[in-house]
């Protein structure tokens, strides 16, 4: 996709690559730029990346990661949300919105019915008015040491039109996105 900056809102693009460089370009240069790192655990990195840039520079990102889980004790696939960051300068501007709702609309065309996010509490609220719904329920998800229960808050949110969210113990499968 091509760099577009539109006079009236802007353009998300899909990016390439999403490096540490990109992301300190984004959030600046801190140990902790998501403030998870007190929960201890091991993140994949997504591959399929989305960002908005306003004036050349990157201000918004979502990543998307599709994952193996267990619901219930039957295993299906889930498209995982994560690195979703917004310039501290520019959040209350609706760039959240629109760079994980373009994240999702290529996620529906992923094959998966759910997609899936962790988040610390005070970002509820955010998610939930971008449609996501709190899974109330523990998650369990791989670490190098075996399975933990996931410390953050798990998110959800269909893909796929009369997707419900099935009954049972959750588990992902892999580390979290």
């Amino acid at each position: 996709m091509t760099d577009r900056l539109s006079s009236t809102s802007p353009t998300v693009i899909r990016l390439t690559e999403y490096t540490k460089t990109e992301q300190i370009e984004i959030l600046g240069d801190s140990a902790d730029p998501f403030g998870v790192a007190d929960a201890g655990l091991t993140w994949l990195p997504k591959e399929d990346h989305f960002g908005i840039r306003q004036k050349g520079r990157l201000v918004a990102h979502a990543g998307l990661l599709r994952l193996p889980m267990s619901i219930g004790g039957v295993g299906t696939q889930m498209v995982g949300v994560g690195g979703v960051a917004v310039a501290p300068d520019l959040r209350g501007q609706g760039l959240a919105r629109l760079v994980v709702s373009a994240a999702l609309e290529h996620a529906r065309t992923m094959g998966p019915q759910h997609g899936l996010l962790f988040c610390r509490p005070p970002l509820v609220s955010l998610y939930e008015r971008l449609g996501w719904r709190t899974l109330e329920q523990d998650v369990q998800v791989d670490q190098p040491e075996g399975p933990v229960i996931m410390p953050l808050r798990t998110m959800w949110t269909p893909l796929r039109d009369g997707a419900n969210w099935p009954a049972g113990a959750v588990r992902l499968l892999s580390f979290p996105m």
